[in-house]
């Protein structure tokens, strides 16, 4: 993986974003990049809530959108928060929460970033979608 460099979001706020193959290997990619810029804003510890929320947003992908490439954006938001953004050009396929058993091997993730994050929502975007998470550092 090439070292992300930083950009300022369009909200003029900074943030790290990378487009990835939709791959299995892509969703550990992922983790990196989030890690790499929470370690560069000194929020490393938020870096396991992040990890996860990553992950289950990014498997999404790979998984149900069945596109060829997503795109991981993390924007700091505020002192102690960020966003984590999934984006994928299928406007068709959007997760939706559901009861897994008690020996269900899938279908919790979408509880896993619900229950780590602040705030989650989803934009409809001309072109695909936008799922995200804010995660927040509880002493904020």
């Amino acid at each position: 993986m090439t070292l992300a460099r930083p950009i300022t979001h369009a909200t003029g706020l900074p943030a790290y974003t990378e487009t990835f193959p939709a791959l299995p290997e892509s969703v550990r990619k992922a983790r990196r990049l989030v890690a790499l810029a929470l370690s560069a804003w000194g929020l490393e510890h938020l870096a396991d809530d992040a990890a996860l929320v990553t992950s289950e947003l990014a498997t999404n992908a790979v998984q149900h959108a069945r596109v060829a490439n997503f795109r991981v954006t993390v924007v700091r938001l505020a002192p102690g928060r960020v966003r984590v953004a999934v984006i994928d050009t299928r406007k068709d396929t959007v997760p939706e929460p559901h009861q897994a058993g008690p020996d269900a091997e899938h279908g919790r993730g979408l509880a896993v970033v619900t229950a780590l994050s602040h705030t989650t929502g989803r934009d409809p975007l001309n072109w695909g979608k936008r799922i995200w998470a804010d995660i927040e550092d509880q002493a904020v």
